[in-house]
């Protein structure tokens, strides 16, 4: 670990009080610097005859990723993705998301650098299943989602992580143009914004990906189905956020809520069998409890995402304009920067 590292953290934790709140930056400081430890140049295994040919192949696509990133879509070029790390473990974090009862607005955590984010992240996914109990006892509805990779904003040189390299080949090159779009920009308290552009960066530049390469999709049905569940999600989180806004009683209001996830569950069963031939790519996500907080993540990556492609076709497609654009926007206050982006929506 490079001794650079520490007086950072050292400042990190030394600017909080509470005990709580300090055992709890302190795991955060011990997780990412057991992270960084893990850290070794992507050329360096790849010239390693002892490296494993599968790993070489999936870390030559990733270094070819990088390249594309930087050149090609107009993002960081720095030694973030040029590293690699086994962790040990499936996830790298989990991600801890919280809303009240009658509410889609997710609890809101803040940090010195990232400002508030909508969930709370732990390295160790008991102290992660703690943090839900304490939160679920106290009335709140909560969801845990593993993560397999996350940026630290171009603080650290993140590397490809053992996490990563489970999926296929074209999701392992969109995350790494996901996790440098944050790099690029981020915007302060301001999650759905922050995930939404990099969601579309992720999307556009891998669809440049693939016609650079004469790719076609690896599985276009697939992605057809997910732009279809990820509506029919969206369509029950609007129509919960009218029933909180609804003047009912709250026993009332917990039967509308309840039944709402019914017709949801009832919806995507109707669209699986009539337009998917029965073919459960998210049974197993809906099978399991639904509540509030799991409908969050929907919320918070894809509800820019059209705003934010019209922008990207009014500066006709060109990358920095359209970096230059968004930090416009960025710089716009909450109120302010979310009119222009529902003015931008199709």
């Amino acid at each position: 670990m490079k001794s650079s590292l520490r007086p950072l953290l050292l400042l990190t934790l030394l600017s909080l009080s509470g005990c709580s709140t300090l055992d709890y930056y302190s795991h955060l400081a011990t997780g990412q610097l057991q992270l960084l430890k893990a850290r070794q140049p992507i050329e360096q295994l790849l010239g390693d005859p002892q490296t494993a040919p599968e790993l070489q192949q999936r870390l030559d696509l990733a270094l070819q990723a990088r390249a594309f990133a930087s050149a090609e879509l107009g993002l960081p070029d720095n030694r973030s993705y040029r590293l690699y790390a086994d962790i040990r473990r499936p996830f790298v974090v989990w991600n801890l998301f919280a809303t009240e009862e009658f509410s889609l607005q997710p609890r809101l955590h803040c940090f010195p650098i990232a400002g508030c984010v909508a969930y709370r992240g732990y390295y160790d996914q008991g102290r992660a299943r703690g943090a839900a109990a304490l939160l679920a006892a106290q009335g709140l509805d909560t969801h845990i989602g593993g993560v397999e990779a996350y940026s630290t904003l171009g603080w650290f040189a993140d590397p490809i992580l053992n996490t990563m390299l489970r999926w296929s080949d074209e999701r392992l090159v969109a995350v790494i143009f996901h996790e440098l779009a944050h790099q690029q920009l981020y915007v302060a308290d301001d999650t759905a914004f922050n995930e939404s552009f990099s969601s579309f960066v992720e999307r556009e530049g891998l669809r440049q990906w693939r016609a650079a390469r004469n790719l076609t999709a690896l599985d276009p049905e697939g992605e057809q189905q997910r732009e279809q569940f990820i509506a029919l999600v969206l369509a029950s989180r609007e129509r919960l956020q009218q029933l909180y806004a609804s003047d009912l009683p709250e026993t009332a209001m917990r039967q509308a809520k309840q039944a709402e996830f019914a017709r949801l569950r009832r919806d995507y069963a109707a669209l699986r069998e009539q337009q998917w031939n029965g073919m459960g790519r998210y049974d197993g996500w809906m099978a399991a409890p639904l509540n509030n907080a799991r409908l969050l993540p929907f919320g918070l990556y894809d509800q820019w995402i059209p705003a934010f492609a019209q922008l990207f076709e009014q500066v006709q497609r060109d990358w920095p304009r359209f970096y230059q654009a968004v930090a416009e926007l960025g710089r716009l206050d909450a109120q302010e920067r979310q009119q222009r982006l529902q003015a931008l929506q199709p």
